[in-house]
């Protein structure tokens, strides 16, 4: 199920060690499972504050408990951890926990949303923005509404055209436009504002 390296064991009883309580282990979960925007929660599990359903995954010197509701999503989820000057980067890699892109056949709505979701909004996220999917015409124009700190933001047509629009034609050829149906005179709180 789940895969802990051995210098990942190594690090998580070090940490155990040093926690008052014996017996002690690590509980993990998935929020937002299937979902872009999907994350692992791993945390210090005192004894007996795991959940009756968790799935209990045994390491020589502690135990893992598993949200049986992340379970599945978990497969094939590789916990390690790299030392290095400044001590260590603990990674958790779970390929499954996003889903999948949807597939050739699915609505181009459907596809489109998913690269926004995956490799636009994260981009945006910085800047405290984002960018939804409000239809698409039968011209294949693919009508986008901003949000956060890209409504009103200056730089918003430079980001659609430049940045979105390039994206998504290079995934879907089929696309004509991208146009943005936002009003970004209401913009309250622009990431960019020019005369600002």
């Amino acid at each position: 199920m789940i895969e802990i390296t051995p210098q990942a064991q190594n690090y998580f009883k070090q940490l155990l060690e040093q926690q008052d309580e014996s017996g002690s282990g690590l509980r993990i979960s998935v929020v937002n499972p299937g979902t872009p925007r999907a994350g692992c929660d791993l945390q210090f599990c005192p004894a007996g504050d795991q959940q009756a359903t968790d799935v209990t995954v045994e390491f020589s010197a502690f135990n893992l408990f598993v949200d049986a509701d992340s379970a599945d999503w978990l497969q094939e989820a590789v916990i390690d951890f790299e030392e290095d000057a400044t001590g260590g980067q603990l990674t958790i890699k779970a390929p499954n926990i996003k889903g999948s892109m949807p597939s050739a056949d699915a609505p181009l709505s459907e596809r489109v949303s998913w690269v926004l979701e995956t490799e636009i909004n994260p981009g945006l996220a910085g800047h405290g923005g984002m960018v939804m999917l409000e239809s698409i015409t039968e011209r294949h124009e693919v009508i986008l509404r901003f949000g956060g700190g890209c409504h009103g933001c200056g730089m918003a047509d430079v980001t659609l055209k430049d940045g979105i629009e390039t994206t998504l034609k290079g995934h879907f050829p089929e696309i004509t436009a991208v146009l943005d149906a936002t009003d970004h005179s209401t913009g309250e709180n622009p990431y960019y504002a020019p005369n600002g």
